[in-house]
C-alpha cells in the first residue's frame, strides 16, 4: 500500500509556474509541473491593417535607421524578427520577436499588441530583420 503525502510547493523563484512535490513511499519522488519549464524565445506581436499602412511600423524599414542613428549597429547580432500573415484585420501581420528585438522595439516606442509567445517562429514565417533563429 502506498501513501500519498500532501503536495508541497517549490518557491516560485525557481520556476515560472509553481511545481508540486508528491512523495510516494514505494515509488520515489514525483514532481508535477503545471506548465513547461522551457522558456519561450519569441514574443508574438500582432499588427493591424491600420498599423501596416504606416511604413515605419515595419521592423525592416525602421530598425536599421534606428541602429545607425543611435550608433548601436553591433546590436544587429542580437535581433531576430520573423513575420507571418495574420488571420484578421486586427491581426493582419504577426511579428515573432526575440528578447533583443522586443527590447529595441520598445525603446523605439513602436506600437505593440502582444498576443503570445513561442519557442520558435512557425515554418511559414519569413525572417524580416536580424539574424535567423538557432538553438
Amino acid at each position: 500500500m502506498t501513501s500519498v503525502h500532501p503536495a508541497v510547493s517549490f518557491p516560485s523563484a525557481y520556476l515560472q509556474e509553481p511545481a508540486h512535490l508528491m512523495a510516494r513511499s514505494q515509488h520515489g519522488l514525483h514532481i508535477v509541473v503545471r506548465s513547461s519549464i522551457a522558456s519561450a524565445n519569441y514574443t508574438i506581436l500582432a499588427q493591424s491593417r491600420d498599423e501596416l499602412s504606416v511604413p515605419e511600423n515595419s521592423p525592416s524599414v525602421s530598425m536599421w535607421p534606428y541602429l545607425l542613428s543611435s550608433a548601436q549597429t553591433r546590436r544587429l547580432n542580437e535581433i531576430s524578427i520573423y513575420s507571418a500573415r495574420g488571420s484578421s484585420g486586427e491581426q493582419t501581420r504577426l511579428l515573432y520577436m526575440n528578447a533583443g528585438a522586443l527590447r529595441m522595439w520598445s525603446e523605439m516606442r513602436m506600437p505593440a499588441t502582444i498576443i503570445g509567445e513561442s519557442h520558435r517562429p512557425p515554418q511559414g514565417a519569413s525572417l524580416c530583420f536580424g539574424m535567423p533563429f538557432s538553438e
